[in-house]
């Protein structure tokens, strides 16, 4: 520490010490129990620090005070010197503080590592999610409110001096706009009414944001910025700061929970608690056996559950065990009774088998006759398509000229391709729904109709479009006989023009004739001749609009049979409509039959179902009479009450298997008693009443 107090003195800026590292602390310089005990409080068990930290808290006193103190005896020196010696006697007092400075730097620097480091370890330990009541996260606000408020410059005013770091924390708002959020709402809270009360609620914003490093990295790259409000050798100034920024950043892992309101940020002192990073050395010996103790207690008191858990299991094993045996007993009880319905079970399932095959005998005999009818009418469908086909070769012939009946025709077709997709649909939903055929056959029906109806629109449209097109062969014929009038009128009039020709020619031969016998008589045979050809281009005109009337005609006729033809193939896909009408209502017919068969089928097997149903009624109230009775055992039933003959093993095992009557015995009247009915067997006393006259009815 001299040399360093040498160096400061010469004016240079020396680093910090390598034995000042709070990591590594030589042995002889630690202090003994006694002094520990004396200076330290008790901390608990949990925070484990060394008392290194306690000798390091010491040096760093006594670096300020022996720095304080030579500082003070330079300048107690200096000053009773003469008055040329001033400016060597302030270099002096400038170089001390210089030191002392850098001191305070690498102690603030030191305290906010061991800040940073127990507030980890503590947040690791509570679950990284911290309060402001955390004693730890109190202190690392402590520290950096001293580290902030380092190298200040005081601010005079007509109040007095101010020196408060809130203001360096206002740059942040100008140097980096997402910081404006946590300035606008410190600003706006009455409770504050101090600069420091405002940088320390900006400090608690800033954590809770995660964003307290970035913000102050924001802060010591503008040092140029910075320089209005610290001294050259402020922490925040030297390099110390980077290294404090760097060790923030391992603070945005932790969750801090703080709430402004309701705490005094104004009047609260910062002081630093070192008692938070000194531990006995009590603890530091006993630490390891306390653990083993733990451990060794955790495991006992496992094994005491273990022992509980497996108790209370073996326990619930055993009433489960009782409860199993209980109801295995009463199983094969009912196990002996259901043997004996299920023998009575089968034989109703043997004769429902054999009605079932007759019922499927029935129904392929039904099948093949079926059969026999579809082929017999596909025959005749086929020589009735052969005349229909000659009947739609006439009537291509005639069916061109039906543009606008082809759109009604399409609009139909659509119709009953519609009308199709919903048979298919029906038919699919009949095939599935067996159970519920009587809503599906009603609505099959419904649906029939509705075709019927289809189908005789259908067959009136086909009725109308044959009457237009006769009307449309009407007026055909009608335009033919027209074109022959047309014909024979230009053939006289071609005949007119060969006689006027002739005529002309004769009145030419005559007029040569006049002239040469005339010559006076020419002018009025040149009337004659003009009056002649004016008759003449009169009757060329005629001939003429007759000719282009003509055209008109045959090009009526061309359009007509256009007409007709398209009607023709109309009445083709028509004809195809028809045939799939006709398959579909083959396959309704067959659909219909099928459902009929199955129907009485399912009726026959509810009546058998019905009756099963009151057969296995009576027997269930014949056993409820007889749970009463008891049985005597072998042994004591030897012989016959009636006839008193003795039982052997066939005639016992009859009599057990007997419904009704004891088939061993020659005196068997049918057994009939209001306690017993069929299906059941018996012993000892109640067998005598096989061989007694008792008869009584059985219940209805």
């Amino acid at each position: 520490m001299a040399d360093g107090e040498d160096r400061c003195r010469a004016g240079q800026e020396p680093g910090p010490e390598p034995g000042e590292e709070f990591e590594i602390v030589d042995r002889s310089q630690l202090p003994g129990p006694g002094e520990l005990r004396r200076v330290a409080k008790p901390r608990a068990a949990a925070e484990g620090w060394s008392a290194p930290i306690l000798t390091l808290a010491r040096r760093a006193t006594g670096n300020l005070s022996a720095s304080c103190g030579s500082a003070l005896r330079a300048a107690a020196g200096l000053g009773g010197a003469d008055g040329g010696a001033d400016g060597g006697a302030d270099g002096a007092v400038r170089a001390a503080s210089k030191c002392q400075m850098m001191e305070e730097r690498v102690n603030l620097m030191h305290m906010m590592k061991l800040s940073i480091k127990v507030l980890l370890q503590s947040a690791l330990s509570l679950g990284r999610s911290l309060d402001a009541d955390h004693a730890p996260l109190q202190q690392f606000f402590v520290v950096m409110e001293h580290c902030l408020k380092h190298g200040l410059k005081v601010k005079k005013s007509f109040i007095g001096q101010n020196k408060s770091f809130f203001g360096p924390l206002e740059l942040v708002e100008k140097l980096c706009p997402e910081a404006s959020d946590i300035a606008t709402s410190v600003r706006n809270l009455p409770e504050l009414k101090t600069a420091v009360g405002r940088g320390r609620a900006w400090l608690y914003l800033a954590l809770m944001q995660k964003k307290l490093a970035d913000y102050l990295k924001v802060l010591v790259d503008n040092k140029h910025l910075l320089s209005e409000f610290y001294e050259p050798e402020a922490l925040m100034m030297e390099e110390e700061g980077m290294v404090i920024v760097g060790l923030l950043v391992g603070l945005n892992v932790l969750d801090a929970n703080l709430c402004l309101k309701g705490e005094d940020l104004d009047s609260q002192v910062g002081v630093i608690d070192f008692s938070l990073y000194i531990k006995d050395v009590q603890d530091l010996d006993g630490g390891k056996e306390h653990e083993r103790i733990t451990d060794v207690l955790d495991q006992k008191n496992y094994v005491e559950e273990l022992n509980r858990h497996l108790s209370c299991t073996v326990g619930d094993l055993q009433t489960k065990i009782e409860g199993l045996e209980k109801t295995n007993s009463k199983l094969q009880e009912e196990l002996s009774a259901a043997t004996d319905r299920i023998c009575s079970l089968q034989e109703e399932q043997q004769q429902l088998r054999e009605q079932n095959e007759l019922i499927r005998e029935k129904s392929e005999k039904s099948v093949e006759i079926t059969k026999q009818d579809t082929k017999v009418e596909l025959e005749t469908y086929r020589q009735t398509r052969q005349g229909l086909d000659e009947m739609y070769n006439d009537v291509w012939k005639q069916l061109k000229e039906e543009k606008k009946a082809r759109l009604e025709l399409e609009k139909e077709l659509e119709l009953q391709i519609g009308m199709k997709t919903e048979m298919e649909i029906a038919m699919k939903l009949l095939e599935k729904d067996t159970h519920e055929k009587q809503d599906t056959l009603v609505a099959l029906r419904q649906q029939l109709e509705e075709v019927k109806a289809i189908n005789l629109q259908m067959f009136h449209k086909v009725q109308n479009a044959e009457s237009s097109l006769q009307q449309k062969n009407e007026a055909i014929t009608s335009f033919e006989e027209k074109t022959n009038q047309v014909m024979s009128s230009m053939k006289q009039m071609e005949e007119r023009l060969q006689h006027s020709e002739r005529a002309r020619q004769g009145a030419e031969e005559r007029s040569h004739k006049l002239q040469q016998e005339l010559g006076g008589r020419s002018s009025a045979l040149q009337q004659q001749l003009s009056q002649l050809l004016e008759q003449c281009s009169s009757l060329e005109k005629e001939l003429k609009s007759e000719k282009e009337q003509r055209q008109a005609l045959q090009r009526e006729l061309q359009h007509e049979k256009d007409t007709s033809s398209l009607l023709r193939a109309e009445l083709q896909q028509v004809e195809g409509l028809k045939k799939e009408l006709r398959e579909l209502q083959d396959e309704k017919t067959e659909l219909q039959k099928v459902c009929d068969e199955q129907e009485q089928a399912l009726q026959e097997m509810g009546l058998h179902l019905s009756q099963s149903k009151l057969k296995m009624e009576d027997i269930k109230e014949v056993n409820k009479a007889l749970k009463g009775h008891t049985w005597l055992k072998d042994d004591e039933a030897t012989h016959c009450k009636q006839c008193e003959k003795e039982f052997s093993i066939s005639r016992r095992k009859k009599m057990k298997e007997s419904c009704v009557s004891f088939t061993g015995c020659p005196k068997q009247p049918p057994f009939q008693d209001e306690a017993l009915g069929e299906g059941d067997c018996l012993r000892g006393e109640d067998l005598s009443l096989l061989c007694s006259g008792v008869q009584a009815a059985l219940p209805s």
